[in-house]
C-alpha cells in the first residue's frame, strides 16, 4: 500500500523493518520519502516580517509512504498479479488491504511518539492521503517506493461497514453543537475513543487500561440519560460486567491479557459505543 500524504511527518524519511511480537513473525516495510521539502530552517529564528495577504495558499511538501509486505514474497509475477486483482475485486479486500498499511505507519508513528515522549501524537486515516495505491513490484521497487503495477483506491467513496461506521461517529450536526456550545462532550466519550484507538492498533492492554476508566465514566455520566428501554439493558449489562473490565486491567499491570480478557475488552467496548450511538440517535 502507497500513501501520499500533505505535510510532513515525524518519521524522519528511510526504510523502516517491523516485527511481530518478540521480533518474529511477520515482516513489514515502510518506506517514508518527503517530497518537495522547503529548505531547512535556520538555527536562529528570523524576526517577524510584513507578509502579503492576497495571492494563493502557500505550497505544502508531500510525503510517501508505502507499507511493503516483505516476508511472503510472491513465487512469480502471475501470482503477484491475481493477488492485486483479489485484493481490488471486492470493497471489504480494498478495505482490509488499506487498513493494514495504514496500521503500520500508525504504528510506526506511535513508537516514534513514544521514543520523543511526544504526547500530543495523531493516528492517521487513509482519507487524509490524497491519493492511494495497491500494487506490488521487485524488492528494490517497493523499497524506492515504485511498482511493477499498482491501482488507484478511492478511499473516501463506497458504502462498506467500517465506512457506514465512521458517518455515524463523526456527524456534521454534533460537531456544530459542540463548537456552538449548545452540547459538551462528555469525559466518557473522550477515553472510549482512546480505548478503540488503542484496540484498532492493536494494542490490547494499553486498550483494557482506558476502557476501566472510560466504562466508569460512562456509567456515572449515562445512568439515566434516556427514557427508553434498550439504554437500561445495556447500562445494566455494563454494570454487570464491571468485574470482567478490572480483571482484564490488572491483568494488563501485569503483563498480556488472555485471550479471554481481550474478548471482554472488545465486547465491552463495542457495547459502550453502541450505548452512546444509541444516544446520539435519539437525541437527533
Amino acid at each position: 500500500m502507497q500513501f501520499e500524504l500533505p505535510g510532513t511527518l515525524a518519521l524522519p524519511d528511510g526504510r523502516y523493518l517491523a516485527r511481530g511480537d518478540g521480533g518474529e513473525g511477520s515482516e513489514r516495510v515502510l518506506v517514508v520519502e518527503t517530497l518537495a521539502a522547503p529548505a531547512h530552517p535556520r538555527r536562529r529564528r528570523r524576526k517577524p516580517k510584513d507578509a502579503a495577504t492576497t495571492g494563493g495558499p502557500s505550497p505544502l511538501p508531500l510525503t510517501r509512504v508505502t507499507a511493503v509486505r516483505a516476508e511472503e514474497p510472491f513465487e512469480s509475477e502471475r501470482d503477484a498479479a491475481a493477488w492485486l486483482a483479489g485484493a481490488t475485486a471486492e470493497e471489504e479486500a480494498t478495505d482490509a488491504a488499506v487498513a493494514a498499511g495504514i496500521a503500520l505507519l500508525n504504528r510506526a508513528l506511535h513508537a516514534q511518539a513514544v521514543a520523543a515522549a511526544e504526547p500530543d501524537w495523531t493516528a492517521l486515516r487513509p482519507e487524509q492521503a490524497t491519493k492511494v495505491l495497491v500494487g506490488h513490484g521487485s524488492g528494490e521497487q517497493v523499497a524506492s517506493g515504485r511498482f511493477t503495477d499498482a491501482r488507484g483506491v478511492d478511499v473516501r467513496g463506497g458504502s462498506s461497514r467500517r465506512r457506514r461506521r465512521d458517518e455515524q461517529l463523526r456527524p456534521q450536526e454534533r460537531l456544530a453543537a459542540i463548537l456552538g456550545n449548545r452540547e459538551t462532550a462528555d469525559v466518557c466519550e473522550t477515553l472510549l475513543l482512546r480505548a478503540r484507538a488503542e484496540l484498532d492498533a492493536n494494542r490490547p492492554r494499553e486498550a483494557a487500561l482506558q476502557l476501566r476508566v472510560a466504562l466508569e465514566a460512562l456509567l456515572a455520566e449515562l445512568d439515566g440519560a434516556l427514557n427508553d428501554a434498550d439504554h437500561e439493558n445495556d447500562m445494566t449489562e455494563l454494570k454487570q460486567r464491571r468485574k470482567q473490565v478490572g480483571d482484564a486491567a490488572n491483568a494488563a499491570l501485569q503483563g498480556s491479557l488472555t485471550s479471554e480478557d481481550e474478548r471482554h475488552v472488545n465486547e465491552l467496548t463495542e457495547l459502550c459505543e453502541r450505548v452512546l450511538r444509541r444516544r446520539r440517535v435519539l437525541r437527533a
